[in-house]
């Protein structure tokens, strides 16, 4: 049963900005590489206190609107009582109650059974960590 389980660990670069990374492409990569042809679950985790995954549709506004909302829900001020880094960096730690760290999705014949326009990403607002690991785990 050695082919029950495979992982891979990306390497993201998210720069010194609030930002969502669609990560669909790497995820179905990993998968025609590790499961093709197979159905089982695919666990996408961001082993980060201040970052979360999520599954939204991207490139219509959503992604922004995920940031701006964020920004309303978790201020970079002071009033977070976790102090280090960047002013309002305590928002950060915050964000994985709101945009849990992983999510588990189905995988149908090697392929994410994702909707027509959902997407995996990784979301950042986290300024002070210029690059981030993803944890894919296939699970089959």
């Amino acid at each position: 049963m050695p082919d029950t389980f495979a992982t891979h660990v990306l390497d993201v670069a998210t720069g010194t900005r609030e930002t969502v990374v669609d990560l669909t492409d790497d995820c179905a990569a990993f998968l025609t590489a590790v499961a093709p042809g197979r159905s089982g679950l695919l666990n996408v985790f961001v082993p980060h206190a201040t970052a979360g995954v999520a599954v939204l549709e991207t490139g219509s506004g959503s992604d922004d609107d995920l940031l701006a909302t964020l920004h309303q829900l978790l201020p970079s001020d002071d009033r977070w009582q976790h102090r280090h880094g960047t002013p309002g960096h305590g928002r950060d730690h915050v964000l994985p109650a709101l945009v849990a760290p992983h999510a588990t999705l189905p995988v149908v014949s090697g392929r994410l059974a994702l909707g027509t326009w959902q997407s995996v990403c990784l979301v950042d607002t986290n300024v002070d960590n210029p690059r981030r690991q993803v944890r894919l785990s296939f699970l089959g």
